[in-house]
């Protein structure tokens, strides 16, 4: 296992995003919140310091920096006490616009991907749907080609980013006879006519945009096509381990989080006589905790490691978004525990974790999905990286 190597360039890059944060981040996430709404000059702002474009080729306006710069960027993101802001964030970055980069056209990656970059365009990637869910090969959104055309009819749900980005990377049926061999990826701009959307009201992620996505004969010129033509299915396939790997730096660093945020009650919180960091059930609680987010963040960090090397690294991937986003939820909810009644207010920051947090168990295949591929692949010996290239069934 080789251990993650950050230099002095990456604690840089690190310290000036923190100050970003704390500067144009920060201030306005309650508001955010409130209002279910990103204000979209922060990604103007995030574009300009070149946040949105770390692992984008500099062709495009991106940095092309190691994946250690996005590793620092998922953490640091996810610092901000607020979920629905950080998926935001990530979702643009890591689980949307890279299926341009790999597979869209060059006129694509010129029009939308440099647009998301420079932080002028927001992107969202739609593939689940009311009767699906983790059943990608049972999508029934069709695009059925007319002259230079396909024509769109469907529905798309739980999209972040959804009501109020600017276009979705779409998974849709080109081929309606056929499973995984008949998806394939569209470019649909929001404001398309007959794209229709609406706002999810969810339990957290407030300042997120989460919608149902309708379609009615939309027409999308074929130029918008992403990649081949019913080869969807394996483009999919091969995004996923990015998603998985930034949803469990997410878990993990939204509990991080809030047991920080839990220690500084802790130290001025008293209880009989005495401050609520000194009852020794308290601490060891605490130490459990310490102890439990070191060991998963570590392995975080290898598969980290792995993805720097360019790895297809599907049962540590999984094994990473299935531990940091259980242990993430227990972690939350332990550390409100401590606040006593006021962790069940919305005076203090914990109660928005324990409503943000618990999506991530859900989010990017649930953990019922990750604990059948983990099986596959450990009782099955099934080896994903020879299916992910001849496109069988995941």
């Amino acid at each position: 296992m080789q251990a993650t190597q950050l230099t002095a360039e990456h604690q840089t890059f690190r310290e000036t995003l923190r100050t970003f944060i704390r500067k144009e981040i920060l201030p306005y996430i309650d508001q955010w919140e409130k209002e279910g709404k990103i204000d979209r000059s922060i990604w103007k702002k995030m574009g300009d310091m070149g946040f949105m474009g770390l692992n984008y080729p500099e062709e495009y306006g991106g940095l092309n920096l190691d994946f250690y710069y996005s590793m620092i960027f998922c953490e640091e993101i996810s610092y901000c006490y607020s979920g629905g802001f950080s998926i935001a964030a990530l979702v643009i970055q890591y689980m949307s616009a890279p299926y341009l980069l790999k597979h869209g056209s060059e006129s694509l990656k010129q029009r939308y991907l440099r647009g998301v970059i420079d932080g002028d365009l927001v992107s969202a990637v739609a593939i689940t749907e009311p009767g699906t869910g983790s059943d990608v090969q049972q999508i029934q959104t069709t695009a059925i080609r007319q002259g230079d055309h396909y024509i769109v009819n469907g529905s798309k749900t739980f999209i972040t980013n959804g009501y109020y980005g600017d276009f979705f990377i779409t998974a849709v049926k080109t081929d309606p006879t056929q499973r995984a061999r008949g998806i394939s990826l569209l470019l649909i701009d929001r404001n398309t006519p007959g794209v229709s959307a609406n706002k999810i009201d969810k339990m957290g992620w407030h300042a997120s945009d989460t919608a149902e996505l309708a379609f009615d004969n939309v027409a999308v010129p074929v130029d918008n096509l992403i990649g081949l033509e019913n080869e969807g299915f394996s483009y999919l396939m091969g995004g996923l381990q990015l998603e998985r790997l930034t949803a469990a730096i997410h878990s993990l660093t939204t509990a991080e989080s809030a047991l920080e945020y839990t220690l500084d009650y802790m130290g001025t919180r008293e209880a009989f006589g005495k401050k609520l960091q000194s009852f020794q059930v308290l601490r060891h609680k605490i130490a459990q905790m310490v102890a439990e987010l070191a060991t998963t963040k570590a392995f975080i960090q290898h598969c980290c490691d792995l993805q720097e090397r360019g790895e297809y690294a599907v049962q540590e991937c999984s094994i990473a978004k299935l531990q940091a986003s259980e242990l993430a939820v227990k972690v939350v909810g332990q550390c409100l525990q401590l606040f006593g009644g006021y962790g069940f207010t919305e005076d203090y920051k914990i109660a928005r974790l324990y409503r943000d947090v618990r999506v991530g168990t859900i989010i990017g295949g649930t953990s019922e999905i990750m604990l059948e591929i983990i099986a596959k692949t450990a009782i099955d010996q099934i080896n994903y990286k020879e299916q992910n290239k001849t496109k069988s069934q995941v």
